[in-house]
């Protein structure tokens, strides 16, 4: 017994904090997450605002991931990315601590690189995106293929922790296309790709000027010509849409996917503390002006099983079934019925693990729906 409250006492520490930077010298047509137009004047009053949250929120825990997303963190001057880095001092860091930045490729210079690297950062996130120039004008974002494999290789030269981004299933996007999009990324030799089909969101100037994502049909077969590509040159397809080489797998999203506690921090971020979920305002306005928090939810017990089910099948090694056991003190097989979704080839079982099979991944979320919907426990 003391030793089960031992173990649900190390589950419920926070090992990773979010820090979100929502601001954005040019806002990408397809971006949902929150961004406002660079001001310097407001910068300086939302990172004001963050040190206070994060003095308020933080208990001062040992992280063993840190992770600035945005936005684009990158497009802060110099002096300003010192406050932000005079704030991550709050934090206490493990030795072996991930430590992420998020770039956009025309920011990277040897004074940045320089600076991250000075102030503990190892780890590189860069919104690549895709080399072909040709959608420049549709996803607002300027596109120079020979300046991005020119800065993703100066990086290599100061970290050896990187990720690119590639969005798929762009408009009107053939496969010959795709494939050279692939081609460019894996010449690279980054050690983490992480890859998204385009999703036309509300609010976003894609769905504004009416386009409309490629049929199911066409995803399908980019996203296992994807999977096949990375996997033959050398990357493990360790999530539904992330790949690594042995070793560079998230630590941050790990975390995420796993359904562990976590903070998030700043305009737009959402966290997971003391079994409350919560989301903070999207506005930088309210945000600087002490109104932070709009949503928070208490989890129950049931919400957390379902959503550790959720996650975890995000990973292509899925549930692993002792440690639902050790987590919730009961068998995954007492508390889903998911027999049938094992006999439709579905899902598959091992000793120790339930996952997705490979070949049904792009249809992960109608599987996790059905295995939701067999939840038996106390029925």
């Amino acid at each position: 017994m003391k030793m089960e409250n031992s173990m649900e006492i190390e589950e419920n520490k926070i090992r990773s904090a979010y820090i979100h930077i929502p601001f954005c010298k040019k806002i990408c047509s397809y971006c949902d997450f929150c961004k406002n137009y660079y001001n310097e004047n407001v910068v300086k009053l939302y990172l004001e605002a963050l040190k206070k949250e994060i003095k308020r929120n933080y208990k001062n825990e040992l992280l063993n991931t840190l992770y600035i997303g945005g936005g684009t963190p990158s497009c802060l001057n110099y002096n300003e990315l010192d406050v932000l880095f005079e704030i991550t001092k709050l934090f206490k860091l493990s030795d072996d601590c991930e430590f992420t930045f998020e770039c956009n490729y025309e920011d990277i210079t040897d004074e940045l690189l320089s600076l991250l690297k000075k102030n503990r950062v190892n780890r590189l996130s860069i919104g690549l995106q895709t080399f072909n120039d040709k959608y420049e004008k549709i996803l607002n974002k300027k596109i120079d293929k020979n300046l991005m494999i020119k800065n993703v290789n100066l990086c290599k030269r100061y970290f050896d922790n990187i990720n690119v981004d590639l969005i798929y299933a762009l408009p009107d996007e053939k496969m010959d296309d795709l494939e050279k999009d692939l081609n460019e990324i894996i010449k690279l030799n980054v050690n983490h790709i992480s890859t998204y089909a385009l999703m036309i969101e509300k609010h976003t100037i894609l769905y504004v000027n009416n386009f409309k994502e490629l049929n199911d049909d066409v995803q399908s077969k980019m996203y296992y010509k994807i999977v096949n590509k990375l996997k033959s040159n050398g990357y493990d397809h360790y999530e539904i849409s992330n790949f690594s080489k042995k070793g560079y797998e998230s630590k941050h999203n790990l975390n995420y996917w796993k359904n562990e506690k976590y903070y998030g921090f700043g305009a737009g971020a959402s966290g997971f503390v003391n079994k409350i979920r919560y989301d903070n305002t999207k506005s930088a306005y309210n945000y600087i002006n002490g109104k932070r928090m709009i949503y928070k939810e208490k989890i129950t017990k049931n919400t957390e099983i379902n959503d550790y089910v959720m996650l975890s099948l995000r990973m292509i090694n899925g549930i692993d079934k002792r440690l639902f056991k050790r987590k919730y003190n009961k068998s995954i097989e007492d508390v889903f019925d998911y027999k049938k979704l094992i006999n439709d080839k579905l899902l598959i079982e091992t000793e120790s693990n339930l996952f997705i099979p490979s070949d049904k991944l792009f249809v992960s979320n109608e599987i996790i729906i059905r295995l939701l919907d067999s939840y038996i426990l106390n029925k």
